[in-house]
């Protein structure tokens, strides 16, 4: 008995320490590719992104498998690092959001702006995977955007539920924006009939290790 508890104690923590291994890969990618392009930048640019990675603990199973698949496969490197602090979130972001994407990571939607720029960013994600945190996000919280040479701080304003064909919460936005959406409900069996939406406003961008606070007029 003593020696099965110890083979499957030992079962368990090697699953855990590869979900938390290969949550770092896409995190590694981002900082490979920060470091290429900050050649010409101090030496306090380079900094590796930091935070904590998803919490498998509430992934579906389902997702969890789809992530651990998509690992064998070959994807562009991610063009962003998103972070909730409160949430402890942290998870790259690609360009795009086919199935393989959204399986990695979360992807860019396409027809919004890119990170780093003004307008209106879009983010997607899945409710059962690296969004399934959003279901306790709150107004008021912080979402970091981190690209090379870069980190957008924004503030969240508020949340609604949409119907899916409702693409009006990625229309063009005259400041910095940032919208996560993923399916809702959260916890809902099959196919989820609507979508949760996050809406954030840029609060400030740390260009270089220098801050620039917007003024109320900017924001």
């Amino acid at each position: 008995m003593f020696i099965v508890g110890i083979l499957l104690l030992s079962v368990f923590l090697g699953a855990r320490l590869h979900s938390l291994f290969f949550s770092r890969i896409a995190l590694w990618e981002f900082n490979t590719a920060k470091a290429s392009q900050a050649n010409g930048n101090s030496a306090g640019d380079r900094r590796s992104v930091t935070g904590n990675p998803a919490d498998f603990g509430l992934w579906g199973k389902t997702r969890i498998r789809a992530y651990r698949a998509s690992l064998a496969l070959k994807i562009d490197p991610p063009i962003a690092v998103l972070s909730i602090p409160r949430l402890a979130l942290t998870a790259p972001v690609f360009n795009g959001t086919d199935d393989l994407t959204l399986n990695r990571g979360l992807g860019r939607i396409e027809g919004t702006n890119g990170p780093g720029g003004d307008g209106n960013l879009g983010i997607a994600g899945h409710r059962d995977g690296f969004f399934r945190g959003l279901k306790d996000i709150k107004a008021g919280d912080t979402v970091e955007i981190q690209i090379p040479g870069e980190k957008d701080t924004y503030i969240v304003n508020g949340m609604k539920v949409v119907e899916p064909k409702d693409v009006s919460v990625l229309g063009r936005s005259p400041t910095a924006t940032v919208t996560l959406v993923t399916c809702y409900p959260f916890y809902f069996v099959g196919e989820a009939p609507h979508r949760f939406v996050v809406k954030a406003s840029l609060r400030y961008r740390d260009l270089l290790q220098q801050a620039r606070v917007l003024t109320p007029e900017q924001q």
